[in-house]
């Protein structure tokens, strides 16, 4: 798998760490059952640590170690299975998280675009994904009809402001 964070393909310092596997001495990312049992010694080591939710995991389960956590891993097991946008989306607006939130599993090249709008700044992509393909498929729309956590201007305030616009240059 190749990462891309913040639109450029990065090697990724981070290891994902299996419930019974040892913990390399770098960046590493566990489940949340892990970080639930080990939560007072992961906080303590000295290199970033990540938690992984999967997809029936929601992010109230880590909210409150929060400050502790550099990277949330959200899982797409399948591509009918959103739940991860919402959570994306959680993380960022509610609980103002600023760390890493990562995009894993069945990442799709439809999805790119929308999975940035929702928070997530980290894919996990099918090595068959080339800088050429995620730059066309996270840039295919323009315009958007709903708001998100990137912050875009939707249509109904671009139509508003035009409004708003021509109105003032027919009352001058």
């Amino acid at each position: 798998m190749k990462l891309i964070k913040n639109g450029e393909f990065v090697e990724d310092s981070f290891v994902t760490v299996g419930d019974e596997d040892a913990l390399p001495d770098g960046p590493a990312i566990v489940s949340l059952e892990r970080w639930q049992a080990e939560c007072e010694m992961l906080r303590a080591r000295n290199s970033p640590i990540g938690v992984k939710l999967q997809s029936g995991q929601e992010p109230d389960a880590i909210v409150g170690d929060l400050d502790h956590i550099d990277v949330v891993a959200l899982d797409f097991p399948i591509y009918r299975n959103g739940r991860a946008y919402s959570y994306a989306r959680l993380l960022r607006e509610r609980h103002g998280f600023k760390g890493e939130i990562r995009a894993v599993g069945n990442v799709l090249r439809d999805q790119f675009q929308y999975m940035i709008r929702c928070g997530f700044d980290a894919l996990e992509v099918a090595d068959n994904i080339t800088p050429e393909i995620f730059a066309e498929n996270a840039g295919a729309f323009s315009l958007f009809y709903q708001p998100a956590a990137d912050g875009k201007e939707t249509v109904l305030s671009l139509r508003q402001r035009l409004a708003a616009r021509a109105q003032e240059k027919a009352s001058a």
